[in-house]
């Protein structure tokens, strides 16, 4: 019996295995959260440099690859055996194993949040491209929350191959066929481009950035457009109790910018497990 035999077979051995590897995956997502907007910081000062006819400096090579991951207040470089998923963070107790300099709790967080979901997928789903697809869906989302959580920036490296390949999925109908899937990319768009420009005559002040615009196009790329309104509603209604608690108990201004990435990020992910049967909800309490 093969491994995708396995696999077919015992559908408990498929869930843990697409669950270890996801902890892996989500290991990469923090460097990916922690270097693309860095990476992306770096070629703007160039272009901008190039642009005023400025010579750019020469910089030691960074990205998602190079350097090798390391401690921020020692430099010591994490080894393999400190660097697995979870595990590693417990047996250190959370600080760096030179200096004891405290980890953020935020990557085994990701780790395990991405582990989680995916197993989930692969149970909700089974051995099938809707699983393929769902976990390459959701490892971009969690990407998307916490590069915007930290720098208020959905960036286009990851939005928009995300709306393309919503696009492509549907064309075989993995989740919706593919008028419903192209519809509903341009409606996402328009519908929180509408809003911005709304917003905007009427204050006088940005709303939102353009990368919501993407991230919803994406969102209505990958399933359709009847889920639109039921993601509009979510991120909404989440993002309401939110900044109100924020204002209310923990003192944020009224002034200081949310993020809305992440809203959306959840609506999306709640619209993937249970959009259905939510919007036969609502449509039924009209």
């Amino acid at each position: 019996m093969t491994l995708l035999q396995s696999f077919q077979a015992y559908p408990a051995l498929f869930v843990t295995a697409v669950t270890v590897l996801s902890l892996a995956i989500g290991s990469f997502l923090n460097v990916v959260i922690h270097r693309l907007p860095k990476m992306l910081e770096r070629q703007w000062r160039d272009e901008l440099a190039e642009l005023n006819g400025q010579e750019t400096a020469t910089a030691p090579r960074y990205n998602l690859m190079l350097p090798r991951s390391q401690c921020p207040g020692c430099g010591h470089q994490i080894s393999a055996l400190e660097n697995v998923p979870v595990v590693s963070y417990l047996a250190l107790r959370g600080k760096c194993a030179a200096c004891k300099t405290r980890i953020s709790p935020r990557y085994p967080l990701v780790e395990a949040l991405t582990g989680a979901l995916s197993g989930f997928i692969a149970w909700r789903y089974g051995f099938s491209w809707h699983t393929l697809a769902a976990l390459v869906f959701v490892w971009a989302m969690i990407a998307l929350a916490f590069i915007d959580l930290d720098t208020f920036y959905l960036p286009d490296d990851i939005t928009l191959p995300l709306v393309w390949a919503g696009l492509l999925v549907n064309m075989g109908g993995v989740f919706v066929d593919l008028q419903s899937a192209v519809i509903g990319a341009i409606a996402g768009y328009l519908a929180l481009w509408a809003v911005f420009w709304s917003y905007k005559l009427a204050t006088g002040k940005d709303g939102m950035g353009y990368g919501d615009f993407k991230l919803l196009a994406a969102i209505g790329a990958w399933l359709g457009w009847k889920m639109l309104p039921v993601v509009i509603l979510l991120s909404s209604f989440v993002g309401a109790i939110v900044g109100v608690s924020l204002i209310v108990f923990a003192r944020h201004g009224r002034n200081v910018p949310i993020p809305f990435g992440p809203y959306l990020v959840l609506a999306g992910l709640i619209a993937l497990f249970w959009g259905e049967p939510l919007l036969q909800y609502y449509l039924k309490n009209l």
